[in-house]
């Protein structure tokens, strides 16, 4: 059976975020879970998010370690591919989307990554690494919408939602491709599940943009199950 998704809104690894994680190293169905951080979005201190994100982790009784790719060689370097494993939890940390969507995209690591999650492995994004996984995101740099990896369809993810007024939210997504379900996820908060079946964890919300219409979802709560 296909690995679940995760994706969070940012903040990953502060407190806050434990029951949300605990829920997601579940969601693997190991006891207890391995979970490999994934720091390659962030260029400036990938080392310290991944020590991070091992010291979270473990102390929620994960069995944790890095995988330092930092670029679009190491993607695909078979030292690197091989080291996906038997992970439960694959976990992309947040920092740049632009350089994590370069370094993955067509890389044999994204190969081996979606063939865990075909067999079991919970896949997560926190705020860079859920843009990524939508179909199309909105690049920092040029506010240009491009293809994304497309691991959840139809979707793009607006991390650190908690941020933002819905209302001018909605008019300026007015301007974004036709067919995208935007979701706006808040830090510290995530949708888990697959496409069809979401829901709400973590201490925020979920806003789910649609049309011009927008609709809040709270901690527990499942989105629209045509999402």
């Amino acid at each position: 059976m296909p690995g679940d998704i995760a994706l969070v809104g940012g903040d990953e690894f502060n407190p806050g975020c434990e029951d949300m994680d605990r829920e997601i190293m579940q969601a693997s169905g190991q006891k207890p879970a391995r979970v490999l951080v994934v720091p390659t979005a962030q260029v400036t201190g990938p080392a310290k998010a991944a020590n991070d994100g091992i010291q979270h982790f473990s102390s929620l009784g994960g069995h944790t370690s890095p995988l330092m790719v930092l670029d679009k060689g190491q993607a695909n370097d078979a030292q690197f591919v091989q080291a996906v494993g038997e992970a439960g939890v694959i976990y992309l940390t947040g920092g740049s989307p632009d350089h994590l969507l370069e370094t993955l995209r067509g890389s044999r690591l994204m190969e081996a990554i979606l063939e865990a999650v075909a067999q079991g492995t919970v896949l997560a994004g926190s705020s860079a690494g859920a843009m990524v996984l939508g179909s199309m995101m909105r690049r920092p740099s040029s506010q240009r919408w491009v293809q994304a990896l497309g691991v959840v369809p139809s979707v793009a993810v607006l991390p650190h939602h908690e941020r933002r007024n819905p209302a001018e939210t909605a008019q300026r997504l007015r301007q974004a491709p036709s067919g995208l379900t935007m979701l706006g996820i808040d830090a510290q908060a995530g949708c888990l599940g697959r496409p069809g079946s979401w829901q709400v964890v973590g201490s925020g919300n979920v806003t789910v943009y649609r049309g011009g219409h927008w609709a809040v979802y709270h901690p527990g709560e499942h989105l629209p199950g045509d999402v």
